[in-house]
């Protein structure tokens, strides 16, 4: 996946937001839990209720280790009552693969790597669900949920869910497929996008990114997704996630945007604590934006914060989540 392609990474932001851009995403991992306790399996092993997915529904979930360390945010489909799809961050997906497998004693299912076996395009913008459904043979899937269907000729997984904060869908499909559904994507309207505006976009929208934002250090109550923990579940991990809910994170994961100039980068201090976990110059809201680490305390929207950028203190405010929102000028 290239950084940007011709356009630029402004000019691929903002095709995203106002019409359709298209990414390769095929770095990302898939693996195929099967058999009689598939969904019995995947409940012990991500945090949030694996029950409550419907044959062709989609869930967002996170992998955690016993102390409650995140290794790893995910997506779940149920394509059959035993038969479930996990998408993998592509850096951490032999790690996932190893964990997994580690953990499954006793459950009467296959952990099965299949990334090999798909390429991933995802289609994302206010026309993008259009622009797919006029190269498929079907009505597409309603967002969080998954259905079959031919696109350009040729058969994929469409799924309703993204990584930009539009509406959209991903496509899994046989690599040797992907070329030519590519292109007729492209020919249809869609404009290519990369690396950098897919970090633009999600950090407008709020979404992590696991090694920025998520990371065994922490645990998903501090980062914001408490939403996604179900602990009375049993998962992994459970018995830790629950302790620090109860008693209250001692820091909290908190959008901010900086206030006049300058551009606040991963791992920049903030002053009286914390740390910028992401950080990026947004198209949309022409200012620079960001998540961080901060104290509890001082996590509460409109909290101002000073961050050191290489030396040069800026001033920044601790926002609401997304930081875009397409009902307002200003975010």
């Amino acid at each position: 996946m290239p950084v940007q392609y011709a356009g630029g990474v402004k000019a691929e932001h903002l095709a995203v937001r106002t019409r359709a851009g298209v990414f390769d995403v095929s770095h990302m991992g898939q693996i195929e839990t099967r058999g009689p306790d598939a969904a019995a399996l995947v409940q012990h092993l991500v945090s949030n209720d694996v029950r409550r997915i419907p044959e062709g529904g989609a869930q967002y979930s996170l992998l955690c280790n016993e102390d409650g360390g995140v290794l790893d945010d995910l997506f779940t489909y149920r394509l059959a009552e035993c038969t479930l799809l996990t998408v993998t961050n592509a850096a951490n997906h032999e790690r996932d693969l190893e964990w997994m497998r580690a953990n499954a004693a006793g459950f009467d299912a296959d952990l099965i790597d299949r990334a090999d076996d798909f390429a991933m395009l995802a289609v994302q913008g206010p026309e993008a669900r259009a622009l797919v459904h006029g190269l498929t043979d079907g009505s597409l899937p309603p967002r969080m949920h998954c259905c079959e269907r031919m696109v350009a000729g040729v058969g994929a997984l469409v799924c309703g869910t993204g990584y930009t904060g539009e509406d959209g869908v991903e496509l899994l499909l046989a690599p040797g497929d992907a070329p030519a559904v590519w292109d007729a994507l492209l020919g249809a309207g869609a404009e290519p996008a990369g690396l950098g505006a897919r970090d633009t976009l999600r950090l407008e929208a709020c979404f992590h990114l696991y090694g920025n934002d998520l990371s065994v250090s922490r645990g998903p109550i501090e980062g914001g997704l408490g939403w996604a923990c179900k602990e009375a579940t049993g998962f992994i991990g459970h018995e830790a996630v629950a302790a620090t809910r109860a008693s209250g994170p001692a820091e909290k994961l908190v959008p901010f945007m900086i206030e006049g100039a300058g551009i606040a980068r991963q791992g920049n201090v903030i002053l009286g604590g914390g740390e910028v976990t992401s950080g990026t110059y947004s198209p949309s809201l022409e200012r620079g934006i960001g998540m961080a680490y901060v104290p509890a305390g001082r996590a509460a929207p409109g909290t101002q914060i000073e961050i050191d950028v290489r030396g040069t203190i800026r001033p920044a405010v601790v926002a609401t989540k997304p930081l875009y929102r397409k009902d307002t000028d200003d975010g």
